[in-house]
């Protein structure tokens, strides 16, 4: 049964989508995943995201922003950068912007200055932050915290994590977004329980093609790429978690994404 879907996040400015973007673009349509939000994660990507939402009006959107992988390059003259970008209808959200503990591929004082700064250019666009965290979760929520008044909103991408954790977001009043992780029948049985707690006011859905491939998807595509089309199948597994049909939480996550992202 095919339902309306709005993937929010998807990094179609990836070398993978090259070569077949409207091919990419198609199949999703046809799945009913009417838009896709595509995500910045530096200057020229969020550039480019930006390109493609003027090529394919209505189906895609965009966000800019520097993800913390390359928060060693944001400095205050990309300010202007961004500003300009921002200053765009299509272009829906500051990030992907947080910090990643994980691979510590910037120095930790560097992100969480690229971070704030973010914060900042978000609260003064009146634009919701699109956020990454991995492996810092203290130092996330400390700067959140300082920094929320301040914002008209925001999403958890690729949340993964604890109760705890989604308690600590959910009263920061985020959305939280869960991609294909869910799939995984080794990685994903926790996140299975810990969806059942997310308010059907806060859940949103999301591929972060091309990468979480949904494991338990069949047939697999020889790429091993991800893309927008398998959003439902990720909808149907978030769905059987939460005991929902998935008309209900269609409705539900199409509409949280389009309040989030698309007001007035």
């Amino acid at each position: 049964m095919k339902v309306e879907l709005i993937d929010i996040g998807a990094n179609l400015t990836h070398a993978s989508f090259a070569s077949d973007l409207e091919l990419v673009i198609g199949r999703a349509t046809a799945a009913g995943v009417t838009q896709k939000i595509v995500t910045g994660a530096d200057v020229a990507s969020s550039k480019q995201a930006f390109r493609l939402t003027v090529a394919y009006p209505q189906a895609l959107f965009s966000t800019a922003g520097i993800h913390p992988h390359h928060a060693s390059s944001f400095d205050p003259s990309l300010n202007e950068i961004f500003f300009d970008l921002l200053s765009h209808s299509a272009v829906v959200a500051v990030g992907e912007c947080g910090l990643d503990y994980y691979r510590d591929v910037a120095p930790r004082p560097v992100q969480r200055a690229a971070f704030i700064a973010q914060l900042e250019i978000a609260a003064k666009v009146c634009k919701p932050v699109f956020l990454h965290q991995r492996d810092a979760h203290h130092d996330f929520l400390s700067i959140m915290k300082e920094h929320r008044a301040n914002l008209v909103g925001g999403v958890a991408h690729c949340f993964t994590g604890s109760l705890l954790e989604l308690e600590d977001y959910l009263a920061l009043d985020l959305a939280i977004g869960i991609t294909g992780w869910i799939c995984d029948e080794r990685r994903g049985l926790e996140l299975r329980q810990v969806v059942t707690h997310i308010p059907d006011n806060k859940l949103m859905l999301e591929t972060d093609s091309p990468y979480l491939l949904p494991r338990d998807l069949q047939p697999k595509p020889k790429s091993r790429r991800n893309e927008p089309s398998f959003l439902p199948h990720i909808a149907a597994t978030v769905a059987a978690a939460r005991s929902q049909s998935l008309e209900k939480l269609a409705a539900h996550t199409s509409d949280n994404a389009r309040r989030l992202f698309f007001r007035g």
